[in-house]
């Protein structure tokens, strides 16, 4: 993973509204690599949880996060159980949270990942690597009607069908399990004006 003690953007303004100096139990439900919990650490904050997903990106805040280790608990999972968590823990009340949402530049700099067309990898894109399908498994089973309106929803492509049509051409004829391959196929079925945003 490229540069594990990159600092987010907007952290002043982020710790403004938080208002980690007057101490309290803060939330980092997309911890990464410890951003902005070591902010909050800094700032005050007297307990921190921090979630991640990802296996890779809770070694980077562990060591990010080791000046705060009995102030820290750093957990591999999902913060939709956030409530079942606190629960567990007997937290009861949080002075506030923060959540950096999408996909991270460690994630797309990583090697073997696959949430970057910069190399040609294996088509992964999970966050959690151990766990559910990938994105080569999703586009082997799901139906094109599927597909297409996957594209459009998370894709905000208005070429989506198009698009998934070329996928289950391909996938017909080949599996379709690298990034430089789903690249190649998405470049193909667009319009000549379009291909260059690929």
């Amino acid at each position: 993973m490229a540069n594990p003690h990159h600092m987010p953007v907007l952290t002043a303004e982020t710790m403004g509204y938080l208002v980690p100096e007057s101490g309290g139990v803060f939330i980092d439900c997309t911890v990464g690599a410890g951003g902005h919990a070591r902010a909050l650490m800094e700032s005050g904050a007297t307990q921190l949880l921090g979630f991640d997903r990802d296996p890779q990106a809770l070694v980077h805040a562990t060591e990010a996060l080791a000046a705060w280790r009995d102030q820290v608990q750093l957990l591999h999972a999902d913060f939709r159980d956030l409530a079942s968590v606190l629960d567990d823990r007997g937290v009861a009340t949080i002075d506030g949270a923060v959540a950096d949402l999408g996909v991270s530049s460690m994630q797309l700099d990583g090697v073997e990942r696959g949430f970057s067309f910069r190399r040609d990898e294996p088509l992964d894109m999970r966050m959690d690597q151990s766990t559910g399908a990938t994105a080569a498994d999703l586009i082997r089973d799901i139906s094109e009607q599927d597909l297409a309106d996957l594209i459009f929803k998370y894709g905000e492509e208005r070429h989506s069908r198009r698009i998934a049509r070329a996928i289950v051409d391909t996938r017909r004829e080949m599996p379709v399990r690298t990034t430089g391959q789903l690249a190649a196929i998405v470049r193909r079925a667009m319009p000549k004006r379009g291909w260059q945003r690929i």
